[in-house]
């Protein structure tokens, strides 16, 4: 028996897929904080020692949204393809990573690797969970390319250098000391 009708799933794909695109188009993703519920977690890895954390819809807004897409202003998250488990209400999105700057060639920098967001729905068109994961060795490689390059936007080069002087950031974690661990509430256990 299905969590979700699917039908509703599929709406609430529909919807978080057009303000995406909105929130790419105006360079400010705060709004997309609205999508989540009231006691949302979002979380994702990020290398071998460090995670992020943000637990309820304001850090969502503040840390998520806010000072991790800082700098980030041009580039966009096309998703290629999006699966929807309605029984356990669960999504699964795989997006790229695409900065509008260019190369000397007329390439765009892009992420290499597969990104990808998988949500838990909590009904009345918002996530309750969300757990995003690429490839942090890709991401790092594309972010130096483009500070060698003079590429990076001036707040993506401050927020890099922050993070290069061990200043760490609001929502990141050591590895195992977020207040959420990334896979709880994530629904039924394999183990």
């Amino acid at each position: 028996m299905a969590r979700y009708p699917r039908s509703e799933l599929e709406e609430m794909v529909r919807r978080w897929l057009e303000l995406n695109r909105r929130c790419e188009e105006r360079l400010e993703w705060l709004q997309m904080a609205e999508m989540y519920t009231e006691e949302a977690t979002y979380g994702w890895n990020v290398g071998p020692n460090d995670e992020f954390m943000a637990v309820g819809r304001a850090e969502i807004r503040q840390y998520a949204l806010g000072s991790e897409m800082a700098g980030l202003g041009g580039w966009s998250y096309p998703y290629q393809r999006v699966l929807i488990d309605d029984v356990q209400g669960e999504v699964l999105g795989l997006w790229k990573q695409v900065a509008d700057a260019t190369r000397a060639d007329g390439s765009h920098y892009e992420v290499a690797g597969l990104g990808g967001s998988w949500f838990r729905y909590g009904g009345n068109y918002r996530w309750a969970w969300q757990r995003d994961f690429f490839d942090v060795g890709n991401a790092t490689a594309t972010f130096l390319e483009m500070m060698s390059a003079g590429a990076l936007t001036p707040g993506m080069q401050q927020r890099l250098e922050r993070a290069a002087g061990g200043e760490r950031l609001p929502g990141h974690y050591r590895l195992g000391e977020a207040p959420v661990g990334l896979w709880d509430g994530g629904g039924p256990s394999t183990d």
